[in-house]
């Protein structure tokens, strides 16, 4: 009897610390630990993955001309630089023969709403596009030959602009008065 006796108390002994200890601790913390293993494992693929597709648009940036690259910053900056491109359409203004009187920065609100003319409202910053623009109001005096080759720089100036509108107001002597909204458009 104390041969049977015994083994069927050890076995009743294995089958409790089985469901109390063993079999909780194994669907408990250990498959926890498991899906996190899991899951940071595909994390980190999905990091390899990323860092392959870095490396590889690197190479194909480190591919393109340093000189296109330099053109298509001016072309297309990615800062507004107010000052720096009033200088610049001052400088055209002279070269031209034109005297610009008056200078204003004025944000837009949309691409399609009119300019505002108040010089404090900040540049658009709509996230729904890549590209922000502001308008510069302009107000210039000289003959229409100047203005004319004030337009052609403008068409072929190395920065991205849109004359938006131009005002003329007449005059006998031959030099008019302008007033014109110059766009400019940057990444943001």
């Amino acid at each position: 009897m104390n041969s049977r006796v015994l083994p069927a108390f050890a076995l009743m002994i294995s089958v409790g610390i089985f469901f109390a200890y063993v079999n909780p601790t194994w669907s408990g913390s250990i498959t926890t630990t498991k899906l996190a293993i899991a899951s940071n494992t595909e994390a980190l693929a999905a990091a390899g993955q990323y860092r392959a597709r870095e490396d590889e648009l690197a190479a194909q940036r480190d591919s393109i001309d340093p000189a296109n690259l330099a053109r298509l910053a001016v072309f297309l900056p990615d800062s507004v630089d107010n000052v720096g491109l009033i200088l610049d359409i001052n400088a055209l203004a002279a070269r031209s023969g034109l005297a610009l009187s008056n200078v204003d920065v004025a944000a837009n609100k949309s691409a399609a709403a009119a300019p505002t003319t108040d010089p404090n409202i900040a540049p658009s910053t709509s996230s729904d596009n890549a590209v922000g623009s502001i308008d510069l109001s302009l107000s210039a005096i000289g003959t229409y030959t100047a203005l004319h080759a004030f337009l052609v720089g403008i068409e072929k100036s190395a920065r991205l602009l849109d004359v938006r509108d131009i005002a003329v107001t007449g005059s006998d002597t031959g030099v008019y008065t302008y007033k014109m909204t110059i766009r400019l458009y940057w990444l943001r």
